[in-house]
Order: C-alpha cells, then sequence, then structure tokens
C-alpha cells in the first residue's frame, strides 16, 4: 500500500484555513506556482475540488469544509506526538504567530502592555488581533483564532475559559463639561445630557436603561456607534455623555475626559479568555494564556 505524504496534511490545513493559494503559499514559504501544484495533488488524492472559484474569490466545496476542523486537529496532534516528551518551553526561541479576536476597546486598553511583555520574553513570537464584529464561537472551533477575549456568553460547552478581570461601566465627558463641574452626577444630572452608546449590533438601550426605567426615567440618545473608541471620541468633541467600561479608560490621556461613576446600578462585566480545547495542554499555549492574565491583573487597578 503507497503511504500518504503526510506534508500535504499541513498544505491541506493551511488552503482551508486561508482559503486562497496565494495566501497559503505566502504562509508556507512557496510561490504561487509550487502552491497551486499542491492544491492539484490534494485534489487527486482527496477525489475533491476543496477550493472551487466564486466570482472573484475562492469558496471551499461541502467536503472541504468537512475536512477543516478534521485537519486541524490532525496537524495539532501530529506536532505534539512530534514534540519531546517533556521538552521544557523556552519563550525566546519561540517562533509563532498568535491571533487574538477582542473588540477596539480592549485592543487600545491592553494591546500595548501585552505586546511589550510578549516582545521581551519571546522577541520572535507575533501577535496578530482580529476584529470581533460579532460573538461567535466559529473561529475558535475552526482554529482561525488562538484565543477569543470578551464577556463569555453562549460559547459551546466544550471552549474552556478563565476570567481576566472584573470591570465595569463608567460615564465619561469632556473635560470642562458641566457634569465635569459637579462633585457627584446625580440621575437627574446624567438625564440632562444627551448620550452616545457603543453597540455592534446597533442597538440603543442596554442596562443603563432598565435601571433608569425602574425610576420612571430614560435618557436621550442622539447616537450610536459600533465601538467604545468612537463613543469617547464623539464625547471628547461634543456636549454628549459616553458610557464605556473603566478597563478602556487605562490608556487615555490624562486631562482631556471627565470620567464619573454612573447614578445607577448596572451590575459587573467578567472579561474572560476563551480557548479551544485542542490547544489546552499546548505549551506556547498555555504562556500566551498565562502572559495575558498576567498583564490584565497588572494593569487593572479595580
Amino acid at each position: 500500500m503507497t503511504e500518504p505524504d503526510l506534508n500535504l496534511l499541513i498544505a491541506l490545513d493551511v488552503l482551508l484555513t486561508e482559503v486562497s493559494v496565494a495566501a497559503a503559499a505566502r504562509r508556507l514559504g512557496l510561490s504561487a506556482s509550487a502552491m497551486s501544484r499542491t492544491l492539484s495533488r490534494l485534489r487527486s488524492v482527496t477525489g475533491d475540488p476543496l477550493l472551487v472559484r466564486a466570482g472573484r474569490n475562492m469558496v471551499l466545496t461541502p467536503q472541504a469544509e468537512a475536512l477543516r476542523e478534521r485537519s486541524q486537529n490532525a496537524v495539532f496532534e501530529a506536532r505534539a506526538v512530534l514534540r519531546p516528551a517533556g521538552a521544557e518551553l523556552h519563550p525566546a526561541s519561540l517562533e509563532c504567530t498568535f491571533t487574538l479576536r477582542a473588540n477596539d476597546g480592549f485592543v487600545e486598553a491592553f494591546g500595548p502592555a501585552l505586546i511589550a511583555a510578549a516582545a521581551a520574553s519571546a522577541p520572535r513570537v507575533r501577535l496578530t488581533f482580529a476584529a470581533k464584529a460579532e460573538k461567535s464561537v466559529k473561529p475558535l472551533r475552526e482554529g482561525r483564532v488562538d484565543l477569543e477575549i470578551g464577556v463569555a456568553g453562549d460559547m459551546g460547552p466544550e471552549i474552556r475559559l478563565q476570567a481576566l478581570f472584573r470591570d465595569r461601566f463608567v460615564g465619561v465627558v469632556r473635560n470642562g463639561h458641566p457634569l465635569s463641574l459637579l462633585p457627584k452626577v446625580g440621575i437627574n444630572d446624567y438625564i440632562a445630557y444627551g448620550h452616545v452608546v457603543a453597540s455592534r449590533s446597533g442597538r440603543a438601550e442596554g442596562p443603563v436603561d432598565q435601571a433608569l426605567a425602574e425610576s420612571g426615567l430614560f435618557r436621550q440618545i442622539n447616537a450610536v456607534v459600533p465601538a467604545f473608541p468612537a463613543a469617547v471620541a464623539v464625547a471628547r468633541a461634543s456636549e454628549l455623555v459616553a458610557l464605556v467600561p473603566a478597563s478602556f479608560l487605562l490608556n487615555q490621556p490624562a486631562g482631556i475626559l471627565h470620567i464619573f461613576e454612573l447614578p445607577v446600578k448596572t451590575g459587573s462585566i467578567t472579561v474572560s479568555q476563551m480557548w479551544h480545547p485542542r490547544s489546552e495542554a499546548d505549551p506556547a499555549h498555555r504562556w500566551l494564556r498565562q502572559l495575558l492574565l498576567t498583564v490584565c491583573r497588572q494593569q487593572v487597578p479595580f
């Protein structure tokens, strides 16, 4: 029986992840023509086209979709088998790319410290932050990201998670805003001004509005933006009040913004890191998780 070329398994995994011959070639350090030949071999051995053209892009066939997670797990297990038993991880010699999926607010608040900490102990590690347009477990399951960062929600029973820190919402206005001159912002002071809200889905109301409604009150929401950095930018240049997590303000320049405690209770938020079980025992992944945990707990003073 002819033994299969197991190098094709790595190429298959990369092709199914990138869904692009050119991107797969760059990732494997091959020419585009060499990657095209490899795809032809994979089509021959699997008996399936795997990638087919749809307009200007390539898409996976149903068979390729079915193979994607299996190929990722197979490559991961193969690398684990070939790793020396009991080998210690030396971050200084670690050379890889980790992809972290997080919202813009987290990247702005914790990205600089995390990147600096990673560079100090593992200078050849690259951290890639992926946009988090929606809450979904698919990127973790499909191996497209190494860590998901945020409020856990319903991520599926198999996903591992670890709490990084507890956060809370605070109010933000520009320095010099009438609310910035008050020793304490009361509920009537809070609703006397217009508000800007950050929401990926475009939904305006949230826990603050529910708490206000219990007192028979409401706030005027004048703008909805997709992310916390945009909400702060609007508040900084207007009379509107922004609502953001306290952690997001860690790296904001002093003297530009005024931060105040909300006059209503909204409850705290637990921010966690989440990963797929396939990465649970990987020494490099464990190193990344511990690094992120350490950085977050050093950065958060509350």
